[in-house]
């Protein structure tokens, strides 16, 4: 789905949610990643998920800085922000175990009646207080479009969205086309969530 324009118009909308996105990019060369599909009448979803392992090899506590070297010695600073709780367990040789989910979901309102637009939320969470230390972070960007035009030999929507931003989207599929009309609306919701954990090098006796 990443080759549809409203993908890219969500991207960079949310600029925001970059915050939690370094450490997944850095984690490529070691991380697992895997991609699902799903697909129901008038709605698609499409979530990725990664997973990656990193080792602590520098720990800055005056400045809250940590440095990770990957599997292929790829050593990436990461910093520690104020909801990564507990920083002073962080010692040199833990393990830092990540798991980074984004996803995609298109559904179809008909005969829709909501104002263009686009809305955005956050959460983060830390760990508690003698946990070891740990953070989890989300944001989700909703965009409502409406449907100006529907082009059944290009297969493909026409979409107006927030700020009179028109955008065309593909429509790999007939059945799916042939549910739509104009005046219809479509709404994406784009999630990231990054969960991080370090483990210590050794069981705590």
């Amino acid at each position: 789905m990443q080759s549809e324009p409203i993908l890219r118009a969500l991207v960079a909308a949310a600029a925001v949610l970059a915050t939690s996105v370094p450490l997944a990019a850095a984690a490529q060369s070691s991380a697992n990643t895997t991609t699902k599909v799903d697909r129901a009448s008038g709605a698609a979803a499409a979530t990725e998920t990664t997973t990656a392992t990193a080792t602590v090899v520098a720990v800055d506590t005056a400045h809250r800085l940590f440095s990770l070297k990957l599997d292929k010695g790829r050593v990436v600073e990461m910093e520690a922000g104020p909801e990564v709780r507990n920083f002073d367990q962080i010692k040199v040789g833990d393990t830092v175990r990540a798991e980074y989910v984004r996803s995609l979901t298109l559904s179809l309102k008909k005969d829709g009646k909501g104002t263009p637009g686009q809305s955005s939320s956050t959460q983060t969470m830390g760990a508690a207080p003698g946990e070891t230390p740990a953070a989890r972070t989300g944001s989700q960007v909703t965009l409502l479009a409406d449907v100006l035009k529907v082009n059944k030999e290009a297969n493909s929507l026409t979409l107006r969205g927030p700020n009179g931003k028109i955008v065309d989207l593909a429509i790999a599929d007939p059945a799916q086309l042939a549910l739509v009309k104009v005046g219809d609306q479509v709404e994406a919701v784009y999630t990231e969530a990054l969960a991080l954990k370090l483990e210590p090098a050794t069981p705590a006796k």
